[in-house]
């Protein structure tokens, strides 16, 4: 039987500002992306998403920023090797901190928005990285997409590193997610259940302009900041169950 995780980014919401359909969403997902506080999310957050992926046996994973609070962690930062090491070991601990009170544990790492990006083409900061996670936890795996100088890092280090991809964003003929704001970027609902079966099912998908490209995924990403973020978890996990497709977290 074909196996994938499905991993969605969640626990987003800050004060009294709400993002996201975190108690619908995590029935149908394997691995969770906890923000961490530096692009959204606070300790009572933290803690209540938490507490909802031990409920329903989901891994716990922290979704790490910059620190960019109005921008969402969307916006590239200028920063030293030395301060994203202090970073993310900072965010590493607060949510471990939570998963232990909670009777859980730290499963997976990955970066979030501007991060992601500036770690998947530098060799640096990728480093700087994996080197805070090893000497947090040198269990955890590290998720980032196929390509990325992060998994290259990683290997270096002996660190487990999952490849990702994403089920609800459209791609661009270089394999590489279409910017947000071009048409196609973002998926509907049907789309992303037939693209997230293709993957899992073919290691393949289908491009913005029509041509088939291999693409292999240990984990498949949901984004839980979408306004129809349940019926997307829900379609998804209902179509690769259809499919015969095993769900499962891949760093539990």
């Amino acid at each position: 039987m074909k196996r994938i995780d499905l991993n969605c980014d969640m626990g987003e919401s800050f004060g009294v500002w709400n993002m996201g359909q975190d108690a619908q969403v995590m029935p149908w997902i394997s691995s969770a992306n906890i923000a961490c506080g530096m692009h959204a999310g606070d300790p009572a957050t933290m803690q209540r998403t938490v507490a909802l992926a031990v409920q329903h046996g989901v891994a716990i994973g922290a979704h790490v920023s910059l620190p960019d609070l109005q921008g969402f962690g969307r916006r590239a930062m200028a920063i030293s090797a030395a301060d994203l090491h202090a970073l993310v070991l900072y965010q590493l601990g607060a949510l471990a901190g939570f998963a232990h009170a909670a009777g859980g544990r730290l499963r997976h790492v990955k970066a979030h928005g501007a991060l992601y990006h500036q770690t998947a083409c530098d060799a640096v900061l990728a480093q700087a990285f994996t080197r805070a996670v090893r000497d947090f936890d040198a269990q955890l795996a590290v998720v980032a997409q196929s390509g990325s100088a992060l998994l290259d890092a990683a290997q270096t280090l002996h660190l487990r590193g999952l490849r990702e991809a994403f089920a609800d964003r459209g791609y661009d003929n270089d394999g590489k997610l279409l910017a947000r704001g071009t048409p196609g970027a973002l998926l509907e609902t049907a789309q992303a259940a037939a693209q997230a079966v293709m993957i899992a099912a073919h290691d393949a998908v289908v491009e913005h302009h029509g041509a088939r490209l291999t693409l292999t995924a240990d984990t498949l990403c949901l984004h839980g900041d979408r306004d129809d973020a349940a019926m997307l978890a829900q379609a998804v996990r209902g179509a690769l169950t259809a499919a015969g497709i095993d769900v499962q977290a891949a760093a539990s």
